[in-house]
């Protein structure tokens, strides 16, 4: 049993007690440790009596550290602490929970070194370690979907020729993330180069053959295999990014989605679309849950692209405010 320390240790108990018998034990357990780690900060404050102020919580709350979502699943798990201790008559501060700015950076990949991918990805040659006989026409075909499209590449591998509409120019995706099924239009341009590439793969008329095959017919080219493929890449290109923060991506694979949607929106706003106005159908487009799960796709690089940031950090901020404690 969780031993606690402070003036409020028997409410703590009392309210964990009630908390074990609803949750998962991997809740629980994240239960244990934010209320072990308040009631150790209120041990620090000395209270005398059973009640939290507002001063208490506001530094409770500076005293945080981690992500900005971690911060704020803690405050919303010490708060239904709070709201118990409110309704069995203690005087307690009940904080608004913190409204979270993710802390996710993506990369975005310059024209110049998307220029040196796609060089590479047009030279592959076979090698003993990599015995797919399909690969020098699958990576290069792979990735101009996920660049042309804003593909996720869970969802360009699990592509089958009855899910390729080559004549209206339609993807059919099946199996997304949430299993929402969407249609995704293509390029006149990269439509093009599909149905050359299902020729000379001999796909066409093949309804449930894979868009992308491994050695094995029946076994799509796997993610994990894209992803090593890939990171060798860009390696060959020289591309890294030295010094990276946990919290930002580097470049990988899923950052031709970041670039894709990046130049969408550069693409609406040129031809006099404005950005509040281009969101809801890119977000739809891209299978998001929400608007907010599109947020993150408009944190660019102000060093990439200096003349852009005005124009996104504006609207990130009107649509998007965060609450901000002051140090």
């Amino acid at each position: 049993m969780m031993e606690f320390k402070s003036i409020l240790r028997t409410e703590f108990a009392d309210f964990l007690s009630l908390r074990k018998a609803v949750l998962s034990k991997s809740a629980y357990a994240h239960d244990c440790h934010y209320f072990t780690a308040f009631d150790s900060y209120l041990t620090e404050c000395h209270l005398q009596q059973k009640a939290v102020s507002e001063h208490v919580i506001t530094g409770w709350i500076k005293n945080l550290t981690g992500k900005r979502s971690s911060i704020a699943n803690e405050v919303i798990v010490v708060r239904l602490f709070l709201r118990y201790l409110s309704s069995i008559g203690i005087k307690v501060f009940i904080p608004p929970i913190p409204k979270v700015a993710d802390d996710y950076i993506p990369y975005i990949f310059s024209d110049e070194e998307l220029k040196r991918i796609f060089t590479l990805s047009d030279t592959i040659t076979l090698t003993k370690s990599q015995p797919n006989p399909y690969i020098q026409l699958e990576f290069p075909m792979m990735l101009r979907i996920m660049y042309g499209c804003g593909l996720r590449v869970g969802e360009t591998l699990a592509l089958k020729m009855k899910d390729v509409d080559l004549d209206g120019g339609i993807l059919t995706l099946k199996h997304t993330k949430g299993d929402k099924q969407r249609l995704v239009p293509m390029h006149q341009k990269l439509t093009y180069i599909l149905k050359r590439y299902c020729l000379a793969m001999g796909l066409i008329g093949k309804a449930e053959a894979l868009l992308f095959p491994s050695t094995i017919q029946e076994v799509p080219f796997s993610v994990k295999a894209a992803r090593t493929k890939f990171n060798v890449i860009l390696k060959s290109a020289g591309i890294s990014m030295k010094g990276k923060a946990k919290w930002e991506r580097g470049p990988c694979l899923h950052c031709l989605r970041h670039v894709f949607t990046f130049k969408s929106f550069a693409e609406a706003e040129k031809l006099g679309r404005t950005i509040d106005a281009s969101v809801p159908y890119l977000s739809i487009y891209l299978g998001h849950d929400s608007l907010k799960e599109t947020e993150k796709y408009l944190k660019f690089s102000s060093e990439l692209y200096p003349e852009a940031m005005e124009l996104f950090e504006d609207y990130t901020l009107q649509v998007f405010p965060e609450v901000v404690y002051e140090g």
